[in-house]
């Protein structure tokens, strides 16, 4: 398979894959979580994990777990407090979000890399079994990765500067209000600024909404070019023939008259 039909293959089926989500709008969840650093673990312990927002992108109504507003109900919200109680508070936490997974059992889960170990629904999985619960499965046909769907539609150059996300946002000119990048979760979690990072979580799940919304409605504005996007510009003129009006219009019509003179030509003096 060639690069260009192997970039042609990759797009189709992404576009597939938002038009198909598209079409379950009440079932469409965002999510994000913040967490503990997952670089520099020597003693190899998983990263604590701090605050999960969910957001249904049809109804905007968010929903969001995190150890600061838990420690607040417990009446220990002082930093050492939280550091001093964190497992338990962790564990309950997450045993709120995975009770939400299952009163959402049709849910699709938008993401933005939440693919790993390291990262994702598999790190979540496995930072509650090592506190001792028992998480749902979330099944792959139930996740979309939007960061990946967003490259697999646009090129790997949709960006070109990093961080992308951040570099995306801006170009689509959406709010980045308390928002932070990867390492300032991280930071904010090491300085016990636990508001800050909840706050982020939950601009998060909107910002991913505004992107899930751009992609499918195909106003995302991107730095890809068209060679970018269709491998090369031939495919690109056979998908400009197949989509716009007017070249539809005139291949229409060339049919016709091509039909018109095989007629005429074949038709008895």
């Amino acid at each position: 398979m060639s690069e260009s039909t192997r970039r042609i293959k990759l797009w189709r089926l992404a576009r597939k894959r938002i038009a198909e989500a598209a079409d379950k709008r009440d079932n469409l969840i965002t999510i994000h979580y913040s967490c503990e650093s997952f670089y520099d673990r020597p003693n190899g312990e998983s990263p604590r994990i701090t605050s999960i927002a969910v957001r249904r992108i049809e109804s905007a109504q968010t929903v969001s777990f995190s150890i600061h507003q838990l420690a607040e109900g417990d009446k220990k919200l002082s930093i050492q407090d939280i550091k001093d109680n964190y497992d338990s508070l962790e564990k309950k936490m997450l045993k709120e979000f995975y009770e939400y997974v299952a009163k959402n059992s049709k849910a699709i889960w938008v993401h933005w890399n939440m693919r790993d170990t390291t990262y994702g629904f598999p790190a979540l999985a496995h930072r509650y079994k090592v506190l001792g619960g028992r998480p749902i499965d979330i099944s792959e046909s139930h996740m979309i990765d939007l960061a990946r769907t967003i490259s697999e539609i646009y090129g790997k150059n949709y960006i070109s500067k990093h961080p992308r996300l951040t570099n995306l946002i801006e170009l689509n000119g959406i709010s980045a209000l308390n928002f932070l990048a990867g390492e300032d979760e991280a930071s904010a979690f090491e300085k016990g600024e636990f508001v800050k990072l909840h706050q982020s979580t939950l601009r998060k799940v909107d910002i991913f909404a505004s992107l899930f919304d751009n992609t499918s409605s195909g106003t995302l504005k991107t730095e890809a070019t068209k060679k970018d996007i269709y491998g090369n510009y031939f495919h690109y003129f056979i998908k400009l023939i197949r989509t716009h009006w007017f070249f539809t219009l005139l291949t229409l019509a060339g049919t016709i008259l091509g039909i018109i003179g095989a007629y005429s030509w074949i038709k008895p003096n």
